[in-house]
């Protein structure tokens, strides 16, 4: 019988852009320019520096470029860089019906061998579609999730990111098999990156799993073996990740046949996103009764189990890092009080010591409600209380975030946002440029014309 792997490979191999349908195709193309944009706002922040200097360092063949800098490396390091300008702000897309995570991450698993092997835009999007159906079944093939016992969900992407690259580069199905059990094989992660307080590592874990797959396709290009049965075989993924119940018809069922990517959703606010529903009913409170700031006595904020724990621990209330601070329900809920939205800018080690954030993130509370966590990973629902200073009480229960299949970002609010996370490295010509190029993608011959637009213009 096939393995899972030869399956995916298969698939990989087999899709054709004329196969995919419109509106897959118009969404693969808002989620590269939503991603574009979180990867240009990112580009000058410490974090970012720091890890071009690692980058330049290790050298290399110029293959591919990296996003915004302009920079030019191998594909691995490129990839991986790319990956970690995309997540750096936490405001790139997030599904999360059964395991969470971020299909964008892989998108540099198609960009950069697709730079370097001069591919069409229409090859691009195939590419950046692989990448999210293989992701999105992935994250509904455990139950629970493996995040909910204890495994990051790079632990997934180490397993999609080598088909990806694999594709672009070229490759055939004995290839890309070994691929993905090379990478599959040496990068499952601990969800203690994400759990207490946050380092850098909160935002690299995936991208270095992207990384990971782009490598193993190309040593797996030169005839390198790899396991063939890495999901179900001996020792592979379902025996050793074994306290979760695992469907691994999920992973290969209808493939190219129907399409989950236009199921995965956009985040309306820089942060974790278990916190963004809890964000959404705060600002409908503030929005609808006019509160401030300093009317505030109280807030309560019900939430999962795990996001009462995950999201405030002590730590929460005292973040010290951008990484602390996003994943901390407490500030974000005292930031959308008292500035009345959630933007990249209230993440800045300036804005971490506002003295009205600090008093207002003292009067959150955050507990865990088990009827909550009965719908739940289903509905993330989340319920906020205001008390003001003159004993009223206001009560919202949200659902469904900003972003989300039911509250849906329509183009204008998605250029809306790209245009402010690129305005800080890229004049408003260029800009143009790009949202253009983005949507009108399928139309370029060679990718290498599109990488040029996106580097800044503006320091």
């Amino acid at each position: 019988m096939e393995s899972i792997s030869h399956k995916m490979a298969k698939f990989a191999l087999s899709l054709e852009y004329e196969d995919i349908p419109e509106n897959v195709v118009k969404e693969a193309k808002r989620f590269m320019l939503d991603s574009i944009g979180c990867a240009l706002a990112a580009v000058g922040n410490r974090d970012m520096e720091n890890a071009l200097k690692y980058i330049k360092k290790l050298g290399g063949e110029e293959q591919s470029t990296i996003i915004g800098y302009g920079e030019m490396t191998n594909m691995p390091n490129s990839a991986l860089m790319n990956s970690l300008l995309i997540r750096a702000m936490d405001y790139n897309d997030i599904y999360w019906k059964q395991d969470p995570s971020h299909p964008s991450d892989i998108i540099p698993a198609a960009l950069s061998p697709g730079e370097y092997m001069e591919c069409s835009g229409k090859e691009l999007i195939v590419g950046i579609v692989i990448a999210y159906e293989l992701e999105m079944r992935l994250c509904l093939a455990a139950s629970p999730g493996i995040r909910e016992v204890g495994w990051h969900h790079a632990t997934l992407t180490q397993f999609v990111s080598p088909v990806v690259a694999g594709r672009m580069l070229s490759m055939d199905e004995k290839k890309i098999v070994a691929a993905v059990g090379i990478s599959g094989s040496s990068h499952s992660t601990f969800g203690g990156v994400v759990a207490g307080a946050l380092t850098n590592m909160k935002n690299t874990a995936d991208p270095m799993a992207v990384e990971a797959g782009v490598r193993a396709a190309m040593l797996a290009d030169t005839g390198f073996s790899g396991p063939v049965e890495i999901f179900e075989g001996k020792e592979g993924l379902f025996e050793v990740i074994n306290n979760v119940k695992w469907n691994g018809d999920i992973l290969t069922e209808d493939l190219g046949k129907k399409f989950l990517l236009p199921e995965c959703e956009y985040k309306a606010f820089p942060t974790e996103a278990l916190t963004h529903q809890p964000i959404t009913a705060t600002l409908e409170l503030v929005r609808e009764h006019d509160i401030k700031p300093e009317d505030v006595e109280s807030v309560l904020i019900e939430t999962t189990t795990r996001g009462a724990d995950i999201l405030s621990d002590p730590s929460k209330y005292r973040p010290e890092t951008k990484e602390t601070a996003d994943h901390s329900l407490p500030y974000c809920i005292a930031v959308a009080i008292a500035k009345g939205n959630v933007l990249p800018s209230d993440f800045e080690e300036k804005a971490l010591k506002d003295p009205i954030v600090m008093d207002l993130i003292k009067k959150v509370k955050v507990v865990a409600n088990p009827e909550i966590d009965s719908l739940f990973p289903t509905v993330k629902r989340a319920i906020c209380t205001i008390v003001t200073k003159d004993g009223k009480k206001y009560k919202k229960q949200e659902d469904f975030a900003k972003g989300s299949k039911e509250h849906p970002m329509t183009d204008e609010e998605l250029i809306l946002k790209f245009r402010s996370n690129a305005s800080r490295n890229i004049s408003e010509k260029k800009i143009e440029k790009i949202i253009e190029a983005t949507l009108n993608l399928e139309n370029f011959t060679n990718i290498k014309d599109y990488v040029k637009l996106i580097r800044r213009d503006m320091k």
